[in-house]
């Protein structure tokens, strides 16, 4: 039977970029639940200063530019620094795109030379309030990577089901023998989880071992909680009282 191919989106290359550079450990995140991926690619890439490489196109995307400190961009780029390169898509796009995202991301990472892939994703919490532990998880398609979890102290998925594009590239990659680790954080789907991907980034940072700072992502998290904490309690001050129960108030019905 033949293999089954879906094909991938095209990655053009800046002019400027040095594709000599590619190679190390790739780490991708996308806009999913709490945002969780593209939190923590996006602090990687100007907490590391990663130049950009090059941006994903096709026709069917929808035609957006995001400005960024006055520069505008496509909203799916890859970059790539010292021994590490960044896939990042700053929107969310239908689960019809996730294959085709799938497959593009395993292009870049199989033609760049990359020795591993780690994907940053978030899971829905089960308690929803705001708190400032939240668990992290790994799973892994290979025996090794699935070692360097144990030793990074990473809780592994022993049963279960992860979805979307994590759930693609961890699949293929154990297929396919590539070296491929999802780091799944619990995460608040109501907002953007930056203290989820805070955690997924020191988990990561472990993994790797390379020191990676995290003050900036830690005061993002605190202005957004502070913020969800205010619209929690306006909507608290706002809500009507409860109904009297009391019988004894009670107005009987006229018919």
């Amino acid at each position: 039977m033949d293999e089954y191919s879906s094909g991938a989106y095209p990655l053009v290359l800046h002019a400027e970029a040095d594709p000599t550079r590619l190679g190390g450990t790739a780490v991708c995140g996308f806009s999913t639940v709490g945002s969780v991926g593209v939190i923590a690619t996006s602090h990687l890439i100007q907490t590391l200063e990663l130049s950009p490489m090059g941006t994903v196109m096709h026709p069917e995307f929808p035609a957006i530019a995001l400005i960024h400190d006055s520069v505008p961009k496509h909203p799916v780029r890859v970059y790539q620094g010292d021994g590490l390169g960044v896939f990042t898509a700053e929107i969310q796009f239908p689960s019809d795109n996730d294959v085709y995202f799938g497959e593009t991301v395993l292009e870049w990472f199989t033609k760049g030379g990359f020795d591993r892939l780690i994907v940053i994703d978030g899971v829905v919490s089960n308690d929803l309030g705001i708190k400032e532990d939240s668990d992290l998880w790994g799973v892994s398609s290979t025996q090794m990577s699935r070692k360097q979890l144990d030793n990074a102290n990473i809780q592994q998925i022993q049963h279960g089901i992860v979805a979307g594009i994590s759930g693609y590239l961890i699949a293929e990659g154990e297929r396919r023998g590539l070296d491929v680790t999802a780091l799944l954080a619990e995460c608040n789907p109501m907002y953007p989880d930056a203290r989820a991907a805070l955690i997924a980034i020191e988990g990561l940072s472990e993994l790797i071992d390379r020191e990676i700072p995290v003050q900036g992502l830690l005061d993002d998290a605190r202005n957004i909680e502070e913020r969800v904490r205010e619209a929690f309690e306006r909507a608290q001050s706002m809500a009507l009282p409860p109904p009297d129960t009391d019988d004894e108030d009670d107005v009987p019905m006229v018919f």
